[in-house]
């Protein structure tokens, strides 16, 4: 299936990040290279990109979009919480910018094979890279009730979750649950109709996403990843952040505001004593949105929000 990914606020992203300044950019999240080309594209000669990701499939797209760019363009397979790691191997010790697109791509929605969807019939998979790792089959079938109803909760906010992980159970008891449409058709049934009544989407929404959250670790790499291209960027060097759904936005919201405050001592101290000192300063102070005609061309980008920020 050919990769399809439409870049969200990629207008907004560039304005932000400007890279018609030039010099080193990272896209920790290339999926479709649509906010990588966005970035090439606007690069003066001697300047470079360079994108992550850990799914062979948007490693090939990412690398055929920026072919005419191939002078200025490196690719890297691997998870954005490396990016200190990847940027010392290629000899880099300070970027011009960064940005990343969290979550799971239109690519990967609608390709059934991969199992991020609860529309089509497909193996529970949902890893981003197909190489290694859990799979959703192996939380579905081997977690314990308890640790499923706790990332139901805590990953997808899903308030029905006791009753959806008893049901889990109890209908793995019978046979191992293998398809995205067994799962989806189990969570349904463990929501109450009155509420079940009360969805504008799909009831089994909130528990894929927890699911897909705990086997691509997702939401442990935000918060180390921002901190080190933090570290990495120059004076006056750009970062920008594409969220999706509240978690990564708090986790977001919460390392810029950490970053752009430097002190941690604790509010009863009357001085500062642990020396720190602020990285970063906020561009807005609230997250910038996807605009009326963006939300007309891409209604997937209905929930995405963009912070960005600038190094001190």
């Amino acid at each position: 299936m050919e990769f399809h990914h439409v870049s969200v606020m990629a207008a907004e992203c560039m304005q932000a990040l400007q890279p018609e300044r030039g010099g080193i950019y990272v896209d920790c999240t290339a999926g479709g290279g649509g906010h990588s080309f966005e970035i090439a594209r606007r690069l003066p000669e001697g300047s470079r990109i360079i994108s992550l990701d850990r799914d062979d499939n948007a490693i090939a797209a990412c690398s055929a979009r920026l072919a005419p760019y191939a002078d200025r363009h490196t690719i890297v397979k691997t998870n954005y919480d490396r990016i200190d790691q990847v940027l010392r191997d290629l000899g880099i010790d300070a970027i011009d910018g960064v940005m990343w697109d969290l979550g799971v791509s239109s690519h990967q929605l609608d390709e059934r094979s991969r199992g991020f969807s609860y529309t089509a019939d497909a193996p529970l998979d949902m890893r981003m890279d197909q190489t290694c790792g859990l799979t959703a089959a192996d939380v579905v079938n081997t977690y314990s009730e308890e640790d499923l109803k706790r990332i139901l909760w805590l990953y997808g906010e899903e308030k029905f979750s006791g009753r959806i992980a008893h049901a889990i159970v109890t209908k793995r008891s019978e046979a191992p649950i293998e398809t995205t449409t067994e799962l989806a058709t189990i969570v349904a049934g463990a929501i109450p109709a009155a509420a079940r009544a009360k969805e504008s989407q799909h009831p089994a929404r909130r528990s894929f996403q927890a699911i897909r959250i705990e086997v691509n670790g997702e939401l442990d790499s935000i918060a180390p990843s921002i901190r080190a291209a933090a570290d990495m960027l120059k004076p006056g060097g750009r970062m920008a952040v594409i969220t999706f759904h509240s978690l990564e936005d708090r986790i977001t919201k919460e390392t810029f505001r950490e970053l752009a405050t430097g002190c941690t001592c604790p509010p009863e101290f009357p001085v500062c004593v642990c020396g720190g000192k602020p990285k970063i300063r906020l561009l807005s102070k609230k997250p910038i949105l996807p605009g009326e005609e963006e939300l007309e061309i891409n209604p997937r980008s209905r929930s995405a929000k963009l912070r960005t920020a600038e190094k001190l």
